[in-house]
Formats: structure tokens, C-alpha cells, sequence
């Protein structure tokens, strides 16, 4: 058997552990520069207010019914998302962490010394009594119904405790009628369009259709998923693979049209990339750079450029992917255009410790050296050491205007108890 563990309103619930006075309160809260709503509360989906819409759309309604407005606080969520894996971690041999709040665990003959409902039930009420995020649970035979069961669960939490299982054909047939096949786990907009024009409304539908259609239409990724809601496992856990590309991309606080400002961000985006390339004990061989204007101001001249080089070889310094970075970026810059968003992308990611050595040229010895000492040194001092080409005296950073604060992971921020 199969389980899927997801928070409920991850980010919302994450800001209420610390603020228990939120609790029956709507929230939302915003994406990278307080730009669009990422996540809301049940309070706040009822009130009308839909995921991604920009902030700007909903603020009048924000404001009317006094929603509390949260920015994003990745730092928080993700240390809570540790806690809440490390105690699902307890509870099962096998865990495949799906996405910072949802979690695939595996129970294999579990129910044959257990009741799998009463089992659930006790996850959800250790792990909220442990972290204070609610969570919901749905057990069946696949991972995609274990998908459906947990949105069930999601939707009556009253009726089932926050935990439901599909475990008969009843239960089965009965969940995937309920369910709308847009809300099916790995089926979107565009084969959600084609399978409604023939008649196929539930997931239920889709599992009447024969296999030859969906292969032939949905590849055969369409297939195992059919064949999961069926009930016979076609999709297990996915082994854990190094990343093929890592960026660094960001819009700007406000339009640059110097060079300078744009190769101070460039060069941050280098240092970030460097250290998340040897965290991972990784080299790249290609680094993309791209720079683009706003498009939203068709009063201003528009420009948008993409550039990806080879290496001379393999490199996790961040002082060579710098020195490549600002050299593509000098070459796609263009003077009098105002920039409003910028990256850089390292890809053709190797080992680093299984490369092509070359006689003429190669990784200065003395950088491996150094960006150790300064991994280390950061590690320790929270990022005190920083590279030439970053403007020590003016620091970039998103707006967030309704941050709170990093409570378990800031020693200066911790939760104060009069």
C-alpha cells in the first residue's frame, strides 16, 4: 500500500504555529516579490480569492475583509518541512519527499497487522502535536489513488479524520467517480480539453477508455497512469538523481539600464550557482546567461537575449563561472534598454569527481582550495564572505514587505514568550 501525506495550506498553516491567533483567520500568501497569491487559507479561498492572481487585483478585497497578508518565507517553510518529513520518517522504512509539503510513503503488508485508517488518523495527530501542521493521508494500491484518497481525506476532514482509504473496488470506483478528471494527478490543461470533448468527465470515464486510445493520445506515460487507477501499480518511487541544470534568476526591485547593476546581479547569481554545483559535488560544462526588459511597458524599447557557452572544463569555481557569466553578459547587453529581469544557468552537470583531464589548461588547483575555505567559512557565519564583483554596499533583495520572521532558524528571531 501506498500513502500520500500532504500539509494543508502548507504556507498558511506554517505562519499560524507561530501566530495561533490566525487560526480561523483568512490568509494568503505571496510569491517572490509580493508579486501573486502562491498559497491561501480555507478562510481565504472562500472569500473568492484565486491562486496566482497578481496581489494588485485582490488587494481592495484584501483590505475589505481584513485578509492577513503574508510575503514568502522559504527559510521558515522549508525548516518546517523537515520537521514534518523527519517525523513521517518514523512511521515507515520508505519515503519519497514529493515536493515541500506532500510525501509519498509505502506500507507493504502493513495492513495485514494493522488498520490502516487508525494508523493514519495516529500519523496526522503526532505529527500535528509534534510540528502543529495539520495534515491529510490517503492509502491505497498506487500512488495515483493514494493521490485521489488524499484528496478526499483533504475535502472531509470531519468525516474521515483527515485520513481515507481506498482498500475495495467499491471504494474505488465510488472515489474516481467523485473525482473531476482535471483534478487527476499528472493530467493537464491540454489533455484535460481533449478527454472533456469525448465525453470523459470523472476519472472514472478515463479508466473506461481502452488502452490503444490513451497510449495512442497521452504516450505512454497516459497508459501507466490508467493503469495506476485501475489499482495495478504502474508508478513507484522515483530513485533520487543529481540535478541536469541549476539557475539563478531573478527580477529586479526596479528597471536597470547600466551594465554595472546588471553584472552585480550576475555575479551574485555566479556565487549562488558555485556553491549549490559543490554542495552537490558536481561540475558544469555549459553556462547560459539571459537578460530581458519589461514587456508590460510597451511605452519603452524591448530587448531579450539568451547566450549559452561551453567551458573550457569542468568547473564548480565560482570565480570561472563568474568570469564566463560576465563575459556572455557584456556580449548580449544592449545600452539604453531598461532590464527588469536577469539569470544565469549552469547545465551539463558531471561529476566531480569523474572528469576528462586535459594536458593545456584546466581547474586552477588553488579555486578548489579556496572556494572550500569559503563554503566552509559561510557555512558557519551565515554567508559572511563575499565576492569581488557583488556591491558590498548595496544589497539586492526581493520585496518583501509582509516577511515574518525566521523563528526556528535565526537565533535573533526566535518566538519571544512574555
Amino acid at each position: 500500500m501506498f500513502a500520500l501525506v500532504d500539509c494543508n495550506n502548507f504556507y498558511a498553516s506554517c505562519e499560524r504555529v507561530f501566530k495561533p491567533q490566525l487560526n480561523g483567520k483568512p490568509i494568503v500568501v505571496l510569491s517572490n516579490n509580493d508579486g501573486c497569491v502562491v498559497a491561501r487559507s480555507n478562510e481565504a479561498k472562500s472569500l473568492g480569492i484565486k491562486m496566482a492572481v497578481p496581489f494588485f487585483e485582490v488587494k481592495e478585497l484584501v483590505q475589505k475583509n481584513n485578509v492577513n497578508v503574508f510575503s514568502s518565507n522559504y527559510e521558515l517553510y522549508g525548516d518546517m518541512s523537515n520537521r514534518v518529513m523527519s517525523m513521517l520518517a518514523t512511521f515507515s522504512p520508505e519515503i519519497e519527499v514529493y515536493s515541500i509539503d506532500e510525501a509519498f510513503m509505502r506500507f507493504d503488508g502493513f495492513e495485514e497487522y494493522f488498520d490502516l485508517h487508525s494508523y493514519g488518523v495516529t500519523i496526522t495527530q503526532k505529527v500535528k502535536q509534534s510540528t502543529k501542521i495539520p495534515i491529510s493521508i490517503g492509502f491505497a494500491p498506487t500512488k495515483a489513488l493514494a493521490k485521489v484518497a488524499n484528496k478526499i481525506a483533504k475535502k472531509f476532514p470531519d468525516r474521515t479524520q483527515s485520513c481515507f482509504v481506498i482498500d475495495t473496488d467499491e471504494k474505488r470506483n465510488k472515489a474516481l467517480k467523485w473525482t473531476e478528471i482535471g483534478d487527476v494527478w499528472g493530467i493537464g490543461r491540454q489533455h484535460t480539453k481533449r478527454l472533456k470533448a469525448i465525453g470523459v468527465n470523472t476519472a472514472y470515464d478515463f479508466i473506461q477508455l481502452s488502452d490503444a486510445w490513451v497510449r495512442k493520445n497521452m504516450s505512454v506515460v497516459g497508459l501507466r497512469l490508467k493503469h495506476d487507477l485501475v489499482g495495478i501499480s504502474f508508478i513507484d518511487f522515483e530513485d533520487v538523481k543529481p540535478k541536469q541544470n541549476i539557475a539563478c534568476t531573478r527580477s529586479f526591485e526596479k528597471m536597470y539600464d547600466k551594465l554595472e547593476d546588471i553584472s552585480e546581479r550576475v555575479s551574485t547569481f555566479s556565487a549562488i550557482l558555485g556553491e549549490k554545483l559543490r554542495k552537490q559535488n558536481s561540475h558544469c560544462n555549459l553556462i547560459s546567461v539571459f537578460v530581458t526588459s519589461n514587456y508590460f511597458r510597451e511605452d519603452l524599447a524591448q530587448h531579450r537575449a539568451f547566450i549559452t557557452v561551453k567551458t573550457d572544463f569542468p568547473t564548480s569555481s565560482t570565480l570561472e563561472i563568474n568570469r564566463i557569466a560576465q563575459r556572455v553578459l557584456k556580449s548580449i547587453y544592449k545600452p539604453n534598454i531598461s532590464y527588469k529581469k536577469a539569470g544565469v544557468i549552469l547545465s551539463g552537470i558531471t561529476p566531480a569527481d569523474t572528469f576528462q583531464l586535459k594536458f593545456f589548461g584546466g581547474e586552477n588547483p588553488k579555486h578548489i582550495d579556496l572556494m572550500k575555505a569559503i563554503d566552509l567559512t559561510n557555512k558557519k557565519t551565515g554567508g559572511l564572505i563575499k565576492f569581488g564583483g557583488n556591491d558590498l554596499k548595496r544589497r539586492h533583495k526581493m520585496r518583501q514587505e509582509k516577511l515574518s520572521k525566521c523563528y526556528t532558524t535565526n537565533w535573533y528571531e526566535l518566538l519571544e514568550v512574555d
